[in-house]
């Protein structure tokens, strides 16, 4: 568990770090689990999470996942006072304050959402970081070599309304896997780095032993012209290899593949973005051909700056149309920013249209091999 403090240590008469170390270490022994307590001291957030990332774990138990809540305006929920308020309730009806003048276990700064607070942040909104710096936090991530986890509307995530017993008698709780990038219709494929570990994720999740009655739903993407049934065959065997128990949905995506810029005149054509020039178009065409195909399916390569919004919105709506009944939980395929630092705030915006409304989300890159069939 890792946290860090905007500020410099050569200002300050002590280490503001060792008041924080007691809260971390009861915030562990609450959450009932094992960790590291790791904290550093920044003169940004892009700083202190390199420093977090280098610094964190031991030996062969350093993390190699880093997960971050997605960069919108939705308002944060502090779960943790609220736990932390409910468990010093006083049960003495003649006496109902008493147990608040107790001291909480923990102790942290207040999250962002009040106008009057002084510490409104730099950028007018409550947010200490812009969407630059975070799309940077990403790609720094991925060149460090680290797994990266976006999640999305997890604030609106009632884990007692769907996962207690009463609930789960009552209805099947679904968690909804799209192991593919929907941003690049041409690398439908389902065997590569980045789908294989949001694979093993969503299996793990249906290991925990308050998820076991859950169905995982995998949807398979098909066109016309291609074998629905071959296909699904295939990804049927390489569940049965990996052991993943899953239902197999095919979607048929060709209206929607219809919007992407690659179906809609090749390069030079671009709905809904900026047309670069017709040379940058053509020495950016010969790259992306030289490209090998696993690089060609992990990366993400001018396509920041040709998909549409309405390609995206049709993505979207493709999602929400499968949810019958809706999942508590979405999986998706997150792409590697792009190269250009100067496309990061669109790459943003295409996430934000990709997963708008999309409920309890999880948007995963994997960068390192986690499964293996030689044993």
């Amino acid at each position: 568990m890792c946290h860090y403090l905007l500020q410099q240590n050569g200002t300050l008469p002590s280490d503001p770090l060792q008041a924080q170390y007691d809260s971390w270490l009861a915030l562990v022994d609450h959450l009932n689990i094992k960790a590291f307590v790791n904290l550093t001291l920044a003169d940004s957030v892009r700083h202190g999470v390199q420093h977090l990332l280098f610094i964190s774990g031991l030996g062969g138990m350093r993390p190699n996942t880093l997960v971050l809540g997605f960069y919108d305006d939705c308002l944060p929920k502090d779960k943790l006072i609220e736990s932390s308020l409910s468990a010093t309730e006083s049960t003495d009806p003649l006496n109902p304050s008493r147990d608040f003048e107790q001291p909480a276990l923990y102790r942290f700064s207040y999250l962002r959402g009040s106008s009057d607070r002084r510490d409104y942040g730099e950028f007018g909104d409550g947010k200490v970081l812009g969407p630059q710096e975070y799309v940077s936090i990403i790609s720094d991530a991925m060149k460090m070599l680290k797994n990266v986890v976006l999640a999305r509307y997890f604030n609106d995530f009632d884990r007692a309304q769907v996962l207690l017993p009463s609930s789960l008698a009552k209805r099947v709780v679904y968690v909804d896997v799209w192991p593919v990038n929907l941003l690049r219709p041409d690398s439908c494929s389902y065997v590569d780095t980045c789908s294989l570990f949001l694979l093993q994720l969503a299996c793990i999740l249906n290991m925990v032993k308050a998820w076991r009655k859950a169905t995982l739903r995998l949807f398979l993407c098909v066109e016309e012209g291609r074998s629905v049934k071959g296909s699904q065959a295939k990804l049927g065997q390489l569940l049965k290899d990996l052991r993943i128990k899953a239902e197999v949905h095919p979607v048929p995506w060709d209206q929607v593949v219809a919007l992407h810029w690659q179906r809609q005149g090749g390069l030079g054509k671009n709905q809904g973005s900026h047309s670069p020039d017709s040379a940058t178009d053509e020495v950016e065409a010969r790259a992306i051909e030289e490209e090998s195909e696993d690089d060609y399916v992990n990366s993400f390569p001018s396509n920041a700056t040709r998909v549409s919004d309405d390609y995206l919105a049709a993505v979207n709506k493709l999602i929400l149309d499968q949810a019958s009944p809706p999942p508590a939980v979405r999986f998706l395929y997150l792409p590697r920013p792009p190269a250009d630092t100067r496309r990061y705030a669109t790459y943003l915006h295409q996430l934000d249209l990709l997963t708008q409304d999309l409920g309890p989300t999880l948007l995963i890159h994997g960068v390192t091999p986690v499964i293996t069939t030689d044993l």
